[in-house]
């Protein structure tokens, strides 16, 4: 499984937020071990992220070139890159019914607040998506450190779904 990049694909129901970030900030610090991607069940009509979870991405050096909303139908093609990992970053998607994955990957859930529900001034708003965005960053900094050599499916759904985010 380690011969390329591992393939985590995150997923949110509308992904304009939580799973956005999530697939910018791996992409981040994945050290070239992963490839994220991200999608949602119900994805925005206009195809583009959350314009504060941009900011913030941008504000903390990440690249938002290619970032878009997509639908996970994309995922489920029988040409889409097979994922070897597939996290729900909000509880309304880990509670719906998945397609099925071309390569059967390990699953695991992190559940997140959505930012994007956040209210208040806009400052406050993207103090929002700002800690979010730190919450995922202190999870996937521990499933980059994986031990390094081949995992089989089963020993990385483990380790995911140990990863804590505290």
């Amino acid at each position: 499984m380690n011969e390329r990049p591992l393939r985590v694909l995150f997923l949110c129901t509308h992904n304009s937020a939580r799973s956005i970030l999530a697939e910018a900030m791996l992409n981040h610090i994945g050290r070239g071990r992963f490839r994220a991607f991200s999608a949602g069940s119900s994805p925005r009509a206009n195809q583009q992220p959350h314009p504060l979870g941009l900011q913030v991405l941008r504000d903390a050096g990440l690249a938002t070139d290619d970032l878009r909303s997509k639908s996970w139908d994309e995922f489920a093609q029988a040409d889409a890159p097979t994922m070897d990992l597939v996290i729900t970053v909000c509880d309304s998607a880990a509670g719906e019914a998945c397609p099925y994955w071309p390569g059967r990957p390990a699953t695991a859930h992190w559940g997140y607040a959505d930012p994007s529900a956040a209210e208040g001034t806009e400052a406050q708003r993207l103090e929002a998506f700002r800690q979010t965005l730190q919450a995922i960053r202190r999870r996937l900094e521990r499933l980059v450190d994986l031990p390094a050599g081949p995992l089989d499916t089963a020993a990385l759904q483990r380790h995911a779904r140990a990863v804590t985010g505290s």
